[in-house]
């Protein structure tokens, strides 16, 4: 039995959507960034901002049923999360001649069923950490858990780097996670689909999603233009952490060697 309705709740600080204009050369091309479960867009800002910087249009939503309160994840459902990727994949396209899309953990999922279902819209996709399925031992309680309680221990701020936390939910919305956990099924099941070109930046030690995630994503997908690189020195939310540095840059010049040279104007 459910309690009493929540008055809407606010975004909180640091979790804002965000959106940059693109500039010089690259101002043409954009770069989408979807972030994880129960995590918000400040896990994807300072990569924002370095693609920003080197003049790409950049834009993060935030995903519904995230950056207020756990209770909101619960109400919240897969579609609504492809939808929020769709539309922003659609706004930042008006001004841009071609889209990269790019995710975190579940922000991966959503990214790689972008490429399923609009295989020909995106120019490529750019993952880390991305996650199809777990192994873990608890998880196959959860469909039991979620009858009986909406919250389960916490996920976020699995960094390695030491005075870093991720902006996140507290505490495992368990009905969201069936969500997730259906995302993962339809999502596994066509990755064959996919034809862009890929690159995937998985860390060697994730205590949250198990590297055999990616190797699964690279293994399934169609694309031919694939491209892997493991991070020594991170954890499972590695855009702020210790190989930041190296997402940040790398995809910056994966993007740039995919993009038509700039127009003479």
């Amino acid at each position: 039995m459910s309690g009493p309705a929540l008055p809407p709740a606010d975004v909180m600080p640091g979790a804002e959507p965000f959106a940059f204009p693109g500039s010089g050369p690259n101002g043409r091309t954009g770069v989408l960034l979807v972030h994880g479960f129960t995590g918000t867009p400040m896990s994807m800002r300072p990569w924002g901002e370095h693609l920003a910087e080197a003049g790409f249009a950049v834009r993060c939503p935030l995903l519904p049923g995230h950056g207020t309160r756990w209770q909101d994840c619960n109400l919240s459902s897969h579609g609504q999360w492809t939808t929020a990727v769709d539309e922003a994949f659609d706004a930042l396209a008006v001004d841009c001649d071609r889209v990269f899309v790019a995710g975190l953990s579940m922000g991966g999922t959503l990214a790689t069923r972008f490429a399923e279902v609009r295989p020909d819209d995106l120019a490529g996709l750019l993952l880390v950490n991305p996650s199809l399925f777990t192994t873990r031992l608890d998880a196959k309680l959860l469909p039991m858990l979620s009858k009986l309680t909406g919250s389960w221990a916490p996920i976020a701020s699995d960094i390695k780097k030491p005075g870093i936390t991720e902006l996140a939910y507290p505490k495992l919305p368990t009905r969201a996670m069936m969500q997730l956990r259906q995302l993962w099924s339809v999502t596994r099941a066509d990755l064959g689909r996919i034809t862009a070109p890929v690159i995937v930046f998985h860390s060697r030690e994730d205590h949250i999603v198990e590297p055999a995630n990616s190797q699964a994503l690279l293994d399934g997908v169609s694309s031919t233009d694939v491209s892997e690189v493991v991070l020594e020195n991170s954890y499972h939310v590695a855009t702020l952490d210790n190989d930041a540095p190296l997402i940040f840059a790398g995809s910056a010049d994966w993007i740039r060697a995919r993009t038509p040279a700039a127009e003479t104007r």
